[in-house]
């Protein structure tokens, strides 16, 4: 594939979702053995708008509660997604969690898109939730994140208090409900694809042998990506 048009990918996520971290070290994967190139771009998807800033209790209690369960069954489900992401590579940390509104991240993540560094803002942000268990629902603990990986901190903290980029947000969630896209990750590949769930590397890897034959004109290596995570 010509390194000129780089395969369009974009990610619907949620900071505060733990499959959308894993999903991502799954498609990376996938990228990284890619013969082409590839553009990525996240888009805004809140799970749970409601949640206060400031949520009174762990994560065992939200699950619990969020989805009807006993907190047996929570911490059951926790400790498997556990296992999940450290065969991915990563370490959560659920005791330390801060589970919180995730807005002003999202709008953070818009602020670093337009400065040029959005992709490791997305990884600073879901590592330091997930991983760091910094508070990401505090303006001073996004700003200082920020001004880690060289942003303004002043700026950023004068472009948060103002919701600068909250209609971005919600352009994007606006964007999800015409795709139809009612859970996260999703990813949809140059406008067409659109893959459900952290999955596999391979199935990531078919779509864009698929999507890269296709743009050649070429047929494709790979079967048709008509898998049940797959949609047209």
């Amino acid at each position: 594939m010509n390194a000129s048009n780089p395969i369009k990918v974009d990610v619907w996520s949620d900071i505060a979702c733990p499959w959308c971290f894993i999903g991502k070290r799954k498609f990376e994967a996938a990228a990284a053995g890619f013969e082409g190139e590839v553009e990525v771009e996240y888009h805004s998807f809140e799970l749970s708008p409601d949640t206060p800033v400031d949520f009174e209790g762990n994560e065992v209690e939200f699950l619990a509660t969020h989805k009807g369960i006993a907190p047996e069954q929570a911490k059951s489900m926790l400790d498997n997604v556990i296992g999940i992401a450290s065969s991915v590579g990563l370490s959560y940390d659920f005791d330390a969690m801060h589970h919180t509104n995730t807005v002003k991240a999202h709008q953070l993540l818009h602020y670093a898109k337009a400065h040029g560094i959005q992709l490791p803002m997305t990884e600073r942000l879901l590592s330091a939730y997930f991983e760091q268990g910094r508070h990401l629902g505090r303006l001073d603990v996004l700003a200082d994140i920020a001004a880690e990986i060289g942003l303004d901190r002043d700026d950023v903290v004068r472009s948060l208090e103002a919701d600068e980029y909250l209609s971005d947000v919600r352009a994007d969630q606006a964007q999800a409900v015409e795709y139809g896209i009612n859970g996260v990750p999703f990813f949809v590949f140059e406008g067409k694809y659109g893959v459900s769930g952290a999955q596999d590397p391979t199935v990531f890897r078919n779509v864009l042998d698929t999507v890269a034959a296709e743009l050649a004109g070429e047929p494709a290596d790979q079967a048709d990506p008509s898998e049940e995570a797959v949609t047209r």
